[in-house]
């Protein structure tokens, strides 16, 4: 290995070998693309960088040279087609390894990437297509994406072509023919720091989703996720369980894993089956693992121990806070502590639990040095240990690598978000005497009912403790007397049934275990959860329906 990410990086560590500072150097022309991965493949073009399989048991392997070499014919087929710097390219591919060679290519062209989910529709792809001024669509034939699509099209005037990968369909062109067919030489060309790279549709409760657009700074803040946080290794093989059309998946599928010259693991599955993916770590013998504690949950459910996951040597979590009961039975189970982490699709990670240091189970951990945290209440003052704030990054100072640059096209709601010297994340937490962040929630999603501020992370908790509950989301519904009244809405291990009796027992188990008056004083039985196809519960679905349903 070359150690390339010592070139971008100065580190201070403490006299027990923990990061305690650092650093990050960014040349003004840094593109990820050809600074790494081209570096990497020029040194070592055999070295293991990404191995793919399914279900079905297909499997790809690639090497650096391989990745270099595919993201320059995608760039040249790209830029045949009229591809260049600025251009904005929706690519919506599950988890399809044609990701990769494609966002690296639209790297090297200075284009615009566009990752999103396969579960839109005509009306999301028509907002997202016009909203951000797409000029080509490249999409998975699986499913009915590429419906959508079609019958969007007559709406979105600024989409010139369309390809697609793993399926054919009259009047689109196929994705790896063309590939396959275009040169394998690339001149480089020319992007600075501050061009944009990477763009995301954030979604929040009301209103349009925002479009918050990265730099080529981003790809170098990803250094940080993977080194400090995911505690990746250049000889070990990394698998984030996150679809690619989603921000979380360049957290752990590309930058900072390929920062440190390591092996990227993606298991291109339809439904997620956690026995599945225990046979998948067994297998393959995945060295470290990240995804959302609903899935952690779900591995809890099986028989961890019947599977040999000796190689697995740590996990990290994200997406969701973390229940302490989900951390301490796994670390029952494996042997393994999760090291809970805190960003957002406007940020890298920023709060954390950094290697070699011991968590809390249930704390998010503390702020990543190279941003400033800060806890702030209404007025915008600094909240003292144990009060809930809001959590923001002040950047009066420095503007820290990582955070985006705008929400695209909408300067009323950047300047809402950031008036230039404090970014507002929109979620709450409090710290304790150590310096541990503890995560509350949205501050659209803290109950105010009868005077009491009650944050829902923290009765989810408790009833996650309970032996009938596999999990929960807690939500406000309006209430003429009080405001608003905590409703929980639950989905039972096998063995349990809904029942009266059971709600009654529930409301009882949280008043003895947390303050009374934080009580779930309505309670659902479902069988599932709406959640994101990351794993990640939709409490706004869960709002949403209840509104609907009055």
């Amino acid at each position: 290995m070359i150690n390339i990410n010592l070139k971008y990086v100065d580190e201070v560590y403490d006299s027990e070998g923990r990061i305690k500072d650092y650093t990050l150097k960014c040349p003004e022309s840094f593109n990820f693309a050809y600074d790494v991965i081209d570096e990497i493949a020029k040194a070592e073009p055999n070295r293991r960088a990404l191995l793919w399989c399914n279900p079905r048991g297909e499997e790809k392997r690639f090497t650096y040279g391989d990745l270099k070499k595919y993201s320059d014919k995608t760039a040249n087929m790209l830029r045949n087609r009229g591809i260049g710097k600025g251009d904005m390219v929706m690519v919506i591919l599950k988890r399809h390894y044609q990701f990769w060679f494609t966002i690296l290519a639209l790297h090297k062209l200075g284009a615009v990437i566009i990752p999103a989910t396969f579960l839109l529709t005509k009306h999301d792809v028509v907002y997202r297509a016009n909203a951000a001024g797409v000029k080509a669509i490249i999409c998975t034939g699986q499913g009915d994406t590429a419906e959508h699509i079609d019958s969007a099209l007559p709406e979105c005037p600024s989409v010139k072509f369309k390809l697609m990968v793993n399926g054919f369909r009259e009047g689109w062109d196929d994705f790896m023919t063309e590939m396959e067919a275009a040169d394998d030489k690339l001149e480089r060309v020319q992007t600075q720091r501050e061009e944009p790279m990477i763009l995301y549709f954030s979604s929040g409760t009301t209103g349009n989703p925002k479009m918050a657009l990265h730099p080529h700074t981003y790809a170098l803040s990803h250094l940080t996720t993977a080194k400090y946080w995911q505690n990746v290794r250049p000889d070990g093989i990394h698998l984030t369980i996150a679809d690619t059309g989603w921000g979380k998946a360049v957290w752990g599928k590309l930058y900072g894993q390929m920062f440190l010259e390591s092996c990227v693991f993606v298991y291109d599955f339809e439904k997620f089956v956690p026995s599945e993916i225990l046979s998948i770590l067994e297998k393959y013998s995945i060295t470290s693992l990240c995804c959302p504690p609903t899935m952690f949950r779900f591995l809890l459910q099986e028989d961890v121990k019947s599977y040999d996951l000796s190689a697995l040597k740590y996990c990290t979590i994200a997406g969701e806070a973390l229940n302490p009961d989900v951390f301490n039975k796994w670390y029952e189970e494996t042997g393994i502590k999760l090291m809970e982490g805190f960003g957002q699709t406007e940020t890298t990670v920023t709060i954390a639990n950094l290697v070699g240091t011991e968590p809390k189970p249930g704390s998010m951990g503390k702020p990543v040095p190279h941003y400033d945290i800060d806890l702030i209440d209404e007025n915008g003052n600094s909240v003292p240990p144990g009060v809930t704030g809001e959590i923001v990054i002040r950047t009066e100072n420095k503007i820290p690598f990582g955070l985006f640059n705008c929400y695209y096209r909408d300067e009323s709601k950047t300047a809402e978000a950031w008036d230039g010297k404090i970014y507002h994340t929109g979620d709450t937490a409090w710290k304790d005497e150590d310096g541990y962040y503890w995560y509350v929630g949205r501050t659209d999603d803290v109950i105010k009912s009868s005077g009491y501020r009650i944050g829902p992370f923290e009765i989810e908790s408790v009833l996650a403790e309970h032996p009938a509950v596999l999990e929960c989301a807690v939500t406000a519904v309006p209430d003429e007397l009080r405001g608003n009244i905590v409703k929980a809405t639950i989905v039972l291990k096998k063995g349990f049934t809904a029942s009266e009796e059971l709600k009654k027992e529930l409301q009882t188990f949280v008043k003895k275990e947390t303050a009374p008056y934080k009580y779930p004083r309505l309670i659902d039985f479902v069988d599932e959860l709406p959640k994101t196809v990351n794993g990640k519960i939709r409490r706004a679905a869960i709002r949403m329906n209840d509104s609907n349903t009055k």
